[in-house]
């Protein structure tokens, strides 16, 4: 039994994109429909049995017309190849009161054969090609779903957090109890784990998470924990395995390190739970990269556009989102050709920024020696020597300085 795990594809993130020529949309919404059809083809390709996608199909609780159609596009390929589809409501798919439908409710108002939907906290027995499988749902749950206004309103953020904990890990092991341990098992949720590392996503977070302790979801009766929420690929724990897969694009600069992809588990039916897993693999995906080149000029730096062009070239930018961070001393500043640097960046798909942080200069020291005495003379001559201005220019300088210096430092010139 194949079963393939991907989460938060967030379909409708359209930061650092452009138009594309092609399509009219957004060169991001492009980047994400392309790793979504990674998974698809594996999945058809490989005649999985189930594709679970754990929550966030979209970025919005209201997708446009453009995004829906084109996750729809996928999901109904997938279920016209005879595969099942588990679709789990995350917290972007979800409306922010109790009442209005999700995003992803159209597809059993539609009733598309095939096609599951993971919008409460209990057991779906799905039958596979591979035969049978239980799936327990674990939604992104609002506070307001638990209980009354007026009892959250008595309860601080922490209260209520904990509240929620209690009585989901309460309910996911009741649920386990009552799984019938002769079919395979697996845990669908998207929540947050305590164990789980973040990248930049707490942005595209809403609210203050409640977490549920690992040991809430890593039970025994479960073959495999599929989650989503969490942007970052991870492996909490062996057996059974407990996979946040991560997502498929980068959102941010924050996830720029991260691998992208999604995993493939392969179950055995016959065996015991605790048993069945007979492989197990995370596959990358084609992710459109980003890259950050970070640049300190030197004050003294006689040619301060070179050396960003030079920087630039020691990375490889071809098709990627690009953001160049320079710190620069005041006195460079104007000395850089933006347009040169811009011309340099060409083979990136996009620009993010340029970004020049002015530093203060550093203070030249005068001698190696705190104690030896200097005069002012001498001190401005120094100065001048380190400055990137021409000789004559140094010599009125001097000259001027000098006559000020002696000025002053003769008592009768003093009123």
């Amino acid at each position: 039994m194949l079963i393939v795990h991907t989460a938060d594809i967030h379909i409708g993130v359209e930061n650092y994109g452009r138009p594309d020529p092609v399509t009219k949309t957004s060169t991001r919404l492009v980047d994400f429909l392309d790793t979504l059809d990674e998974v698809v083809t594996f999945a058809s390709e490989n005649s999985a049995d189930i594709v679970l996608f754990c929550g966030d199909a979209y970025k919005s609780r209201n997708p446009n017309q453009t995004h829906q159609r084109e996750f729809a596009k996928r999901i109904y390929s997938l279920a016209n190849n005879g595969i099942q589809v588990f679709l789990l409501i995350g917290n972007h798919d979800s409306p922010n009161i109790p009442g209005p439908a999700s995003a992803l409710d159209i597809f059993p108002t539609l009733n598309i054969p095939n096609v599951h939907i993971g919008s409460t906290l209990t057991t779906h027995l799905i039958e596979t090609k591979s035969g049978p499988i239980q799936i327990v749902s674990l939604p992104w749950v609002r506070k307001g779903q638990f209980m009354s206004s007026a009892e959250t309103d008595q309860l601080s953020t922490e209260e209520l957090n904990s509240t929620i904990q209690s009585m989901l890990t309460t309910e996911i092991s009741y649920q386990a109890s009552n799984l019938d341990p002769a079919i395979p098992s697996i845990l669908s949720g998207h929540v947050s784990i305590d164990s789980a590392r973040t990248s930049s996503e707490k942005s595209m977070m809403l609210g203050n998470d409640y977490v549920l302790l690992k040991s809430s979801v890593a039970l025994p009766q479960f073959d495999y924990v599929a989650l989503g929420h969490i942007h970052k690929y991870q492996l909490l724990n062996e057996t059974p395995k407990v996979v946040y897969p991560g997502s498929l694009q980068r959102i941010d600069f924050g996830e720029e390190k991260d691998v992208k992809g999604f995993c493939s588990i392969h179950l055995d039916p016959t065996k015991k739970p605790g048993q069945r897993e007979t492989s197990y693999k995370f596959i990358p995906v084609n992710a459109r990269r980003m890259v950050t080149i970070k640049i300190t000029l030197d004050e003294i730096d006689p040619g301060p556009t070179n050396t960003i062009i030079t920087e630039i070239k020691k990375h490889n930018i071809t098709d990627a989102i690009v953001q160049v961070m320079i710190e620069v001393p005041a006195l460079l500043y104007d000395q850089i050709d933006d347009t040169l640097v811009k011309e340099s960046l060409s083979s990136a798909h996009l620009i993010a920024t340029i970004r020049k942080n002015v530093v203060e200069e550093k203070r030249q020291r005068l001698s190696h020696n705190p104690s030896e005495d200097i005069s002012p003379v001498e001190a401005l001559k120094s100065y001048l020597n380190t400055r990137d201005i021409s000789k004559h220019r140094a010599n009125m300088i001097l000259e001027k300085g000098t006559n000020l210096i002696e000025e002053n430092s003769n008592p009768e010139s003093i009123n």
